[in-house]
């Protein structure tokens, strides 16, 4: 199976072309399974921490989200989705306030997505799908790789894109990290509007669980996928 891993996409402050972007390396690689790899939405305003006061309320921003999701979802109706830090942000709020999840609705019933099957790992051709809550760092799908001794993909860590293989006197593994299809110059990420290292923009290409590619996103003036803000051509 040719599995495409979908980086975060931090719904509705994701890049503008970066859904183009992964339909095309479906096609290229003729992917027949999907996984979002989680953060899916952003949740800006129901952050623990501090949020920006010029921004989108939680009401604005979930509609915003449902506009935006429904070109993803009809791209790609079956898709597995990993579920993010991001993505349970109102189930933690609900926590911290007493609310029991009984009380809560699901994924699929929030976001309207019958056919997505939303968990926080998945399992596809013996390799490991999960989010990466809690990783960090350059490193840390293949760190997590060999704590899991699996093949692994993973998101969360915006800033690195790649693949990396362990081997020892047994096995061979390998850590993908999808990199990201976040908008930079959105106000949700504004905390990193001053640091030295910047999102890589990609995803995933797996192939019968045991090759694993990272795809970079073009981004600069003049390749394939920039689009000037100022102009909206491609």
């Amino acid at each position: 199976m040719r599995v495409l891993a979908v980086g975060d996409m931090h719904l509705p402050f994701v890049h503008p072309m970066y859904l183009k972007f992964c339909q095309d390396l479906r096609k290229l690689w003729s992917c027949d399974r999907v996984v979002l790899i989680g953060d899916v939405v952003d949740a800006h305003a129901l952050s623990f921490w501090d949020t920006d006061p010029n921004g989108l309320s939680a009401e604005q921003e979930a509609i915003e989200v449902l506009e935006s999701l429904s070109a993803w979802k009809k791209a790609f109706p079956d898709a597995l989705v990993c579920i993010g830090n991001h993505d349970e942000r109102h189930f933690r709020k609900a926590r911290k306030s007493g609310i029991p999840d009984r009380y809560l609705r699901t994924y699929n019933e929030i976001y309207g997505t019958p056919t997505w099957d939303w968990a926080f790992d998945h399992h596809v051709d013996g390799v490991l799908y999960t989010h990466g809550t809690g990783c960090s760092g350059k490193d840390a799908a293949i760190n997590l790789a060999i704590q899991k001794r699996c093949n692994l993909v993973m998101g969360h860590t915006h800033t690195w894109g790649g693949v990396k293989y362990h081997c020892n006197e047994s096995s061979r593994i390998f850590g993908l990290n999808t990199g990201c299809g976040i908008d930079v110059s959105a106000y949700a990420f504004a905390y990193g509007a001053h640091l030295p290292n910047r999102p890589t923009l990609g995803a995933g290409i797996i192939i019968d669980g045991k090759e694993a590619y990272f795809e970079p996103m073009a981004i600069n003036e003049g390749e394939a996928y920039h689009r000037s803000e100022k102009s909206g051509k491609g």
